[in-house]
């Protein structure tokens, strides 16, 4: 049984080496360590744009505000976006680097409508730095993958909710991610069975 679960972790959790991008991308969360890292990146020069994704809850239909960090973080915010544009801007990104999507409500939209805004302004992006959650790297670059079919997405992840590699398979949430790398896309592999 270990075997297996060292191959599942493999499977679930990416991450790479940072490389000069086109853009950064930030998958919808209320954790500001995703896009203090986004700042991280963005500071150093990998990429002159980011992409902050997020909407409210699909579940709950607001922002339930910041997970971490909330003595910072501390304004009231309508949804994801703005709380990651400022976190963004108060480690010092440039407001105009920010590229607003604040209609998503998961993380399949998140994907779809950064596609939809950087499709509507006419951006190639060839190579971008995709920002998530530790335990959510895969399903996160299987839907941005889909989403932008002709980019490579390096992964740069932050562990949450003390779930990683090591201990997933013990924690709810991180076993519900494994069902949803697969629900998830059911349609999607449907789909593409006729195409290969």
């Amino acid at each position: 049984m270990y075997d297996s679960i060292k191959e599942i972790s493999n499977f679930i959790f990416i991450e790479n080496e940072p490389e000069k991008c086109d853009a950064i991308m930030i998958v919808g969360d209320s954790h500001p360590e995703l896009a203090e890292k986004a700042a991280e990146l963005w500071n150093d020069g990998y990429a002159p744009i980011i992409f902050a994704s997020g909407g409210v809850s699909v579940k709950t239909g607001i922002f339930p505000g910041p997970k971490s960090k909330s003595d910072i973080y501390n304004k009231k915010y309508k949804t994801e976006y703005e709380f990651f544009e400022d976190v963004l801007i108060t480690n010092k990104v440039d407001a105009k680097a920010i590229i607003k999507e604040d209609k998503s409500g998961f993380t399949r939209e998140n994907a779809m409508f950064t596609a939809e805004i950087a499709n509507a302004k006419n951006m190639i992006i060839n190579k971008a730095i995709l920002i998530c959650k530790s335990f959510h790297a895969r399903r996160s670059l299987m839907f941005y993958q889909l989403a932008f079919p002709n980019t490579e997405f390096l992964v740069i992840s932050i562990n949450s909710f003390d779930i990683n590699k090591n201990n997933w398979y013990k924690n709810e949430y991180g076993i519900r991610e494994l069902t949803r790398c697969g629900s998830q896309f059911v349609e999607d592999l449907i789909n593409l069975k006729d195409v290969y």
